[in-house]
């Protein structure tokens, strides 16, 4: 009679039957059995003792006996919904206890408009005072903007000394249910995304980075709760570039691997690391593969994405200087590997092969390449002449600096061809000007057709010189004859008089050492001094 007193369902249900057991009826009721007891004390007279705890599990629990004004003034339904109202909503972390609580009475709650009123609340607050979800994560490249972030959502001295829950309650203890709806809904509602992303990755670390990744002792039960988890977070990420760091988005992404979550979930974080591929480190691209072989191997194949999602999203010409970073992090990042001895050929290559590529956009010298072959071929002693050449074969020696030349010319771990390669490099270093063209892949049979065609150019070039030798040897000979033809013709000419003298002609030779510059002034053949008569 008391219970009919103050609940109309139980009045409704006395009253058609005044017999009628209870127990069943109150079987069905959903709460616990301590707000139930606070309801029978309410109706034994008792002052309710309703709390931030229990008022939602209090609302559903006399909305569902009927406990409202139309039945007993005063009654538990209203006391419960201005206690909800006055002491609940106006605050953060009253609002975020009470639906931490409302997980357990969650379709009773959304039905009676409890959650949606709580989601209203928190999304107030959040656009007024963003720093509720949390400080945004601290982004190397992005210092500046991040300081104008915080100036923009930074709350005057003055509220903070009136604001009770100052140090406010996260996100983070509420059910993955309520956290992905209300998180959705600050998004719609204009809420900075810095400060929503720094939420997410909170709820990230709490419930799935908090655990060692790959622990074999966590039970199946934690292993989908985590999934769940990372495929919701991933959808709630945003996609601009700096919001999350990019050492926590690789983690994200190694415990999707582990964890075994959706192709759709592993991409959605392999695009988000390829937009800021050049914040990376050299641990965070050590992603390793889950493949049944227990040796330490590298998820190649990720790694290629992240990289083609890099080059897709960003120009050379708009991003050079990134270009450059990822090109460096690639470099050593296979310096760091190839020091591994597990580390296969066809792996490594790969690598080799992306590097190689970045390259070719950045026109960086291929100095970092090669110390990582040198690397490799240091570890692995046991690779033959085919498969070095195999490696080397990558490696573009037109780029290497003077520096690397020198040491690979003395570099004894390197196939014979690459020798032979480079001292061609370097000599078209040295000699820009010849016409000599190094392709960059040579095989054997080319190589051949560069030496017959030096050797037919060097033939040609003796038989020209041969050719010059036997034309100078006919003119000495003519010279020669003219020389012994002079000296007869100077002894006639000693009998003749002066007048056949002056009349005569000059010898050959004399012309010709006229040509050649050796007559001077004095013995100029065409000139006749004639003497003076001196008298007695």
């Amino acid at each position: 009679e008391l219970l009919a007193s103050k609940s109309a369902k139980v009045a409704a249900i006395l009253d058609e039957n005044p017999n009628q057991d209870l127990s069943y009826f109150l079987r069905d009721i959903s709460p616990d059995t301590e707000t139930f007891e606070l309801v029978l004390r309410f109706c034994h007279g008792f002052e309710p003792q309703i709390s931030t705890e229990n008022v939602i599990p209090i609302i559903g629990l006399a909305d569902y006996l009927e406990m409202t004004e139309a039945h007993c003034r005063n009654n538990l339904l209203r006391r419960a919904l201005i206690f909800f109202e006055q002491e609940v909503l106006p605050s953060w972390n009253e609002t975020i206890k009470a639906l931490r609580v409302a997980d357990d009475f969650l379709q009773q709650a959304v039905q009676l408009g409890l959650v949606d009123a709580c989601f209203r609340s928190l999304i107030e607050k959040a656009v007024a005072d963003p720093h509720l979800l949390g400080a945004p994560m601290k982004n190397l490249s992005c210092d500046e903007d991040s300081e104008d972030a915080d100036d923009a959502y930074r709350p005057n001295a003055r509220r903070k000394l009136f604001v009770i829950d100052w140090k406010s309650e996260d996100l983070t203890v509420l059910s993955l249910q309520l956290f992905d709806a209300i998180i959705r809904s600050m998004n719609q509602h204009g809420v900075p995304p810095e400060f929503v992303a720094s939420s997410v990755c909170q709820y990230t670390k709490r419930w799935v980075l908090s655990s060692t990744v790959g622990d074999e002792t966590v039970s199946i039960y934690k292993r989908k709760t985590q999934r769940d988890v990372l495929e919701a977070v991933e959808k709630l990420l945003p996609y601009e570039r700096g919001l999350v760091p990019c050492t926590l988005l690789f983690e994200m992404l190694r415990y999707a691997i582990v964890l075994e979550a959706s192709s759709d979930c592993r991409t959605g974080f392999e695009i988000r690391i390829g937009k800021q591929l050049d914040q990376a480190t050299v641990r965070d691209l050590l992603i390793p593969s889950q493949g049944y072989a227990k040796e330490v191997q590298y998820d190649i194949e990720c790694l290629r994405r992240i990289l083609r999602n890099f080059c897709g999203s960003y120009s050379p010409s708009s991003q050079f200087p990134g270009y450059m970073k990822v090109a460096e992090l690639i470099e050593k990042f296979l310096a760091e590997i190839a020091a591994d001895i597990d580390l296969k050929m066809n792996t490594f290559l790969s690598i080799v092969e992306m590097s190689a590529e970045v390259h070719t956009v950045t026109q960086r010298n291929s100095d970092g390449i090669y110390m990582a072959i040198d690397i490799y071929f240091h570890k692995h002693r046991y690779l033959t002449e085919s498969e070095r050449e195999q490696v080397c074969r990558v490696l573009d020696c037109r780029k290497l600096s003077l520096e690397a030349c020198e040491h690979a010319a003395r570099n004894e771990r390197l196939p014979l061809r690459l020798h032979i390669r480079d001292t061609i490099t370097r000599e078209v270093a040295l000699f820009p000007d010849d016409k000599m063209i190094v392709k960059e892949e040579m095989d054997e049979e080319e190589e051949e057709e560069v030496v017959a065609e030096d050797e037919a150019m060097v033939i040609k070039e003796m038989k020209i010189m041969s050719n010059k030798v036997m034309e100078l040897e006919r003119e000495c000979l003519v010279m020669r004859k003219e020389l012994q033809k002079s000296c007869s013709l100077q002894q006639h000419n000693n009998h003749n008089d002066k007048n056949k003298q002056k009349n005569e002609k000059p010898s050959m030779w004399k012309e010709m050492k006229r040509k050649f510059g050796c007559i001077t002034s004095i013995h100029d053949c065409n000139c006749q001094v004639k003497k003076k008569k001196v008298h007695p």
